[in-house]
C-alpha cells in the first residue's frame, strides 16, 4: 500500500510535486522525483492535484522515468478514489505495459464505482494478458461483485496456474455463494512456494466464506496479510465490530504465535543464534516464523542475550523488529518490556504490525502506564486490526 511510504515524501509539498511530475525527466537533476511526486499527490485532496495525476497517468511510456511515473500515478489515482480518473484508467487497459494495466485494474477496483456493460467488456479484454494480469482482472470482478461475467471466469477455475485458478474460485464462491471450490486452497496454505501460500490467503479473504477462518489463522503467511483477509470475512463493513463467535480466532491470529502455525519442518531452524538470525531475515515468512519459533525454544538466559544482540544489529529492520516484539510479548519477557514500550510508540507505518504485538504485550506484562497510548490507538488507529487489538487489550486490562 502506498500509505506505508508516505513518510518518504513528507518533505515534498503538493506544489513541488505538481511542478515536477509532468516535467521532462531529462531536464531534472533527480528524475526519481517524478515518481516520488506521484506518491505525494496520492495523499493530496485538491482537484488541481487530481487533474495533474490524471495527466501523469497518460505520460508517454517510452522514457523509463515517465513509464515508472505513469505506473505510480495510476496507483495514486486508485488511492484518491475519484470517478473522474476512470476514463483514463480504462484507456490504460489496452496498453502494452503490463504493470500499468495491473495498476489500472487495481485502481478501478479501489474506486469501486459500478461498472457499465461497456466497462465490463473493457475489463474482460484485459483477461487476455499474462497470468499475473489475468489474476488481477478476476480479483477486480470478485471485489466489485460483478456477477455477469461468470461464463468468462468459470473455465479459469481449472487453470494450470494456481494463482489464476484460486482467484477464479474465489470469484465463483463470492458471486454464487457456493464455496466447495475453495477446498483446494486449504492445502495451498502450506505450499512450499511462498507466493502460492500468500495468494491462497488473499483468495480465501475475497471468497467471503467465513468457515475458512480457522485455516487462515494457522497459515504460515505474514500476519498482516492474514489479518486483512480475516477482517474481510468477519468485519466486511469495516466497523471494527467482530461477532463474539470469532473473537478467539481473531485474537489468536493477531497475537501470532509461530508455535501455533502449521510450519513444515524444513522451515524451522536449529536452536542456534546464527541460524535464528538468518531465518528472521529470510524473504519467506514461513522461515521467519521458523526462526522466531526456535528463538522461543531457547533457554531463557541465551534467549535474552540473543534478543539483545539482534536488536543491536537489526532493530531498524521492520521485519526483525516485529518478531522480536512478538517474542517478548508472547513469552511475557518482563526483562525486555522496554521493547514493548518502544514498539507501541513507533508511528512509521511499516511498524504497524509491531504495534499490534506490543499492544498484546502490554496486557501480558501489565504495562498499565501505556493505557493513554492504547486508548488513543483504540479510537484513532487507521488499520482495523491495530484498533481492535487495542480495544480488546483495554477491555481486558479493566
Amino acid at each position: 500500500m502506498a500509505e506505508r511510504f508516505d513518510n518518504l515524501v513528507e518533505g515534498l509539498t503538493e506544489e513541488q510535486a505538481m511542478a515536477v511530475i509532468l516535467a521532462d525527466p531529462d531536464t531534472l537533476e533527480r528524475p526519481v522525483d517524478k515518481y516520488m511526486a506521484a506518491t505525494r499527490l496520492g495523499a493530496s485532496s485538491t482537484e488541481e492535484s487530481l487533474e495533474v495525476l490524471i495527466k501523469a497517468s497518460e505520460l508517454d511510456p517510452e522514457h523509463l522515468y515517465n513509464r515508472i511515473t505513469r505506473r505510480k500515478a495510476i496507483d495514486a489515482l486508485g488511492r484518491r478514489k475519484s470517478t473522474k480518473a476512470l476514463p483514463s484508467l480504462f484507456r490504460t487497459l489496452t496498453c502494452s505495459d503490463e504493470a500499468a494495466v495491473i495498476n489500472s485494474v487495481e485502481a478501478i477496483t479501489k474506486i469501486g464505482a459500478p461498472l457499465t456493460e461497456t466497462d465490463q467488456e473493457k475489463l474482460l479484454g484485459a483477461l487476455e494478458g499474462e497470468d499475473i494480469q489475468k489474476r488481477a482482472v478476476i480479483q477486480a470482478f470478485c471485489r466489485l461483485g460483478v456477477s455477469g461475467v461468470i461464463d468468462s471466469i468459470r473455465p479459469l477455475a481449472e487453470d494450470c496456474n494456481p494463482l489464476v485458478a484460486g482467484a477464479a474460485r474465489a470469484y465463483l464462491s463470492k458471486v454464487t455463494v457456493q464455496s466447495k471450490g475453495l477446498d483446494v486452497l486449504i492445502p495451498q496454505l502450506v505450499d512450499p512456494i511462498a507466493g502460492r501460500r500468500r495468494s491462497a490467503v488473499i483468495d480465501l479473504g475475497d471468497a467471503g466464506d467465513v468457515s475458512r477462518l480457522e485455516a487462515l489463522v494457522t497459515a504460515p503467511v505474514s500476519m498482516s496479510l492474514r489479518a486483512r483477509s480475516a477482517f474481510q470475512l468477519v468485519d466486511p463493513d469495516k466497523k471494527c465490530q467482530i461477532p463474539d463467535r470469532y473473537t478467539e480466532l481473531i485474537t489468536q491470529l493477531l497475537q501470532d504465535n509461530p508455535q501455533q502455525l502449521k510450519l513444515r519442518q524444513e522451515w524451522i531452524c536449529a536452536v542456534e543464534p546464527t541460524e535464528i538470525e538468518n531465518n528472521l531475515q529470510h524473504r519467506d515468512e514461513a522461515r521467519q516464523y521458523g526462526g522466531a519459533s526456535s528463538l522461543m525454544a531457547m533457554a531463557l538466559p541465551e534467549r535474552l542475550i540473543l534478543i539483545d544482540d539482534i536488536k543491536e544489529k537489526l532493530w531498524s529492520d521492520y521485519v526483525t523488529h516485529y518478531y522480536l516484539t512478538a517474542v517478548v510479548s508472547l513469552q511475557g519477557l518482563g526483562e525486555r518490556s522496554e521493547l514493548i514500550r518502544l514498539a507501541l510508540a513507533e508511528t512509521i507505518p511499516q511498524y504497524t504490525k509491531s504495534r499490534i504485538a506490543a499492544a498484546w504485550g502490554c496486557l501480558r506484562l501489565g504495562l498499565v502506564d501505556q493505557k493513554p497510548l492504547l486508548e488513543e490507538l483504540s479510537a484513532n488507529a487507521f488499520w482495523l486490526p491495530l484498533k481492535w487489538s487495542c480495544q480488546q487489550v483495554l477491555k481486558q486490562m479493566s
